[in-house]
């Protein structure tokens, strides 16, 4: 299994507009057979990061739903909401997998 874990810099002024996005792109993983651990949005502390961790059973099929997503009509609309608002200021994206513990 491979993890995303993904960090957003975001406009404070506009997380309406990151939740609209968002909530796209946890429908289009699971569209595209990952696995959406969810969004976690500012709460205390910085105003502006936002975290997402989603996972795919190996980075083959992230590397498939990273080709086919892009004709998706949601990743488009995604996309729109994200450009129009500029509610992204950056982001970056770190692959992780879980450490698997032994139960004894």
């Amino acid at each position: 299994m491979v993890t995303c874990h993904v960090r957003y810099v975001l406009d404070p002024y506009k997380i309406a507009d990151f939740e609209e996005y968002a909530s796209i792109w946890v429908e289009l993983v699971r569209k595209m057979g990952g696995t959406h651990h969810g969004y976690f949005l500012p709460g205390e502390g910085a105003n502006n990061i936002a975290i997402c961790l989603f996972s795919f059973p190996s980075l083959a099929d992230y590397e498939r739903y990273r080709r086919d997503v892009m004709v998706e009509p949601d990743y488009k609309r995604a996309d729109e909401i994200a450009q129009r608002s500029r509610c992204i200021q950056s982001y970056d994206r770190t692959f992780m997998r879980p450490l698997e513990l032994l139960s004894g």
